[in-house]
């Protein structure tokens, strides 16, 4: 199986004066007709360092509601509750006075979520999967149980965590054949609730998390799936600040409905942009639904020759089944980034080969949408060129601004395209996109 391709790691430079930005959750109490209001709380991120001066990487709530995020700097010796609440309506000013939904997330007399299984994929990684796992049976959904898939293992690690410390309140399940998608298959025939939920073993999950990923699915019985809010627990380094500067997991902060009924009409590529519909960490699926159209393409994830875009097909199949799925930001989980130069050139390369070997699997198993996809197909390579391009961040606003949208390294200006992007890691999402095909082509055979 070709490995990512190897540069020596200097020839990476970070196009960013950023590193160490501490990484706050800001929840306002807010009237956005007046300019009084309160703080209801300052924190930092999940296991991050105490908000303090410098600079700074905000979620704003408006009521436990999450609504924006931006970047600013805290001066020595000012109150960060105080600059980041000013800098806050300065920034929602300068959005045409947008107004935000205010009500609380826990407020309310809305049908309850359905009973549902939660999914944790994992694979030598005890150290982080604790801390999901904590998370997760903190959650405030009234009726769920919590799988987790050890995936090929080689030591016994995870289960020994596992027996030690939650044995009584999860599954243990182990798969002893390697992919990311084949772990989530497991975890599906390990349940049998009504709806199922994925997340990987490097978040932390909101408190409210799983109640708002899975809420949609009472209210409209036509949903087929639904994702979630993702933002970054640390910014501790270079690589996680360009990673989430070009666009991280997030998908912005307004709920999307994607039909297949009414397809939408900035999406003229939809439904096979299906990584604009959200990302694996953060996802439920009707089972029903799920299972009817035979669930992830085992050979496509993590851990195959493909791999990724085992999320990425199961949405187009979801989609393509005539199911709807829902985009909901009030369901968050916080991720981890990884923290090194090499961790983002092997995300790159893996993004731009899960994208293609995702659409070859949804060819391979679905010729039928054959004909769909060649019609979009050269609107679909410009579309590829752009999200690829060597961007040197300086398109548009002031340079050395923090937060400017053209500032290098700005994070969290998502959905544009002036944030950076070194040539290499452009080089190497493109050489992923050639391979995608191929590696989709060795995993199917090594399973055979």
């Amino acid at each position: 199986m070709p490995s990512t391709p190897s540069t020596p790691s200097t020839s990476l430079r970070s196009p960013s004066p950023l590193r160490d930005v501490c990484v706050a959750d800001l929840d306002l109490d807010l009237d956005p007709d007046r300019e009084d209001g309160a703080v209801l709380s300052l924190t930092p991120a999940p296991g991050g360092p105490p908000v303090r001066a410098g600079t700074v990487y905000a979620l704003v709530r408006l009521r436990g509601r999450p609504v924006a995020t931006f970047l600013t700097t805290v001066p020595d010796g000012a109150d960060p509750a105080t600059v980041l609440t000013t800098a806050f309506r300065a920034q929602d000013a300068d959005r045409d006075q947008q107004r935000h939904d205010t009500s609380p997330l826990s407020g309310g007399t809305r049908t309850p979520p359905p009973r549902t299984t939660v999914v944790v994929a994992t694979r030598e990684r005890a150290d982080t999967l604790g801390r999901a796992l904590d998370s997760l049976l903190a959650q405030d959904h009234p009726d769920f149980h919590v799988v987790v898939v050890d995936n090929a293992p080689v030591t016994t690690a995870t289960r020994e965590l596992i027996d030690a410390r939650y044995a009584d309140r999860l599954t243990y399940v182990h798969e002893p054949v390697p992919g990311l998608a084949t772990a989530h298959n497991a975890g599906v025939a390990a349940t049998d609730s009504p709806v199922v939920a994925f997340t990987d073993d490097d978040v932390v999950a909101d408190p409210h998390w799983l109640s708002a990923l899975t809420a949609p699915f009472a209210a409209d019985p036509r949903t087929g799936c639904v994702t979630g809010l993702i933002l970054p627990a640390r910014l501790t380094t270079p690589a996680q600040v360009l990673l989430e500067s070009h666009g991280g997991f997030a998908k912005g902060f307004a709920p999307r409905l994607y039909d297949p009924a009414a397809p939408p009409a900035d999406e003229p590529l939809f439904p096979f942009t299906a990584g604009s519909f959200g990302s694996g960490a953060n996802m439920a699926f009707r089972a029903s639904a799920l299972r009817a159209v035979g669930g992830f393409d085992p050979a496509t994830g993590t851990g195959t020759p493909a791999k990724g875009g085992d999320d990425l097909y199961a949405f187009v199949r979801i989609l393509t089944a005539g199911h709807r799925l829902r985009y909901t930001p009030d369901a968050l989980v916080w991720h981890h980034h990884r923290e090194t130069w090499q961790d983002l050139r092997n995300q790159a390369y893996g993004y731009g080969a899960g994208l293609t070997a995702y659409l070859t699997a949804v060819l391979c198993r679905h010729p039928a949408l054959l004909p769909a996809l060649l019609a979009k197909l050269p609107r679909g390579l410009a579309h590829a060129r752009a999200i690829t391009a060597h961007r040197d961040g300086r398109s548009a606003g002031t340079p050395g601004t923090p937060g400017a949208p053209g500032t290098p390294g700005t994070p969290g200006a998502h959905g544009i395209q002036s944030h950076p992007w070194p040539r290499t890691l452009s080089r190497l999402e493109r050489r992923g996109m050639l391979y995608g095909p191929l590696g989709y082509a060795k995993a199917r055979w090594g399973r055979r």
